[in-house]
């Protein structure tokens, strides 16, 4: 049986502005790399893109992985096209 700490996400769900500024001014603050996944939970390959966003996270500790729900946050939407993240 896996440990808890081994299935921990290191990916931080962004749950409102406040949050959000919150965790940009603290990478800023360490000079840490950010990756931001945009998602909707209508959108079906924002939705399989999570497994494979979660694997990025824990390849790599050293950057700071947050997900961002475009519909429960929208404040973030006013910030940024989420469109242009889509790959």
């Amino acid at each position: 049986m896996e440990s808890e700490a081994t299935n921990k996400s290191r990916v931080v769900m962004v749950e409102s502005g406040e949050s959000w500024d919150f965790y940009i001014s603290q990478a800023t603050t360490q000079t840490c790399p950010i990756a931001v996944h945009f998602t909707a939970s209508w959108c079906m390959p924002s939705v399989a893109m999570n497994p494979i966003f979660e694997d990025l996270a824990s390849a790599h500790p050293d950057i700071l992985f947050l997900t961002v729900d475009v519909d429960a946050v929208k404040v973030i939407n006013s910030l940024f096209d989420p469109r242009i993240a889509h790959i």
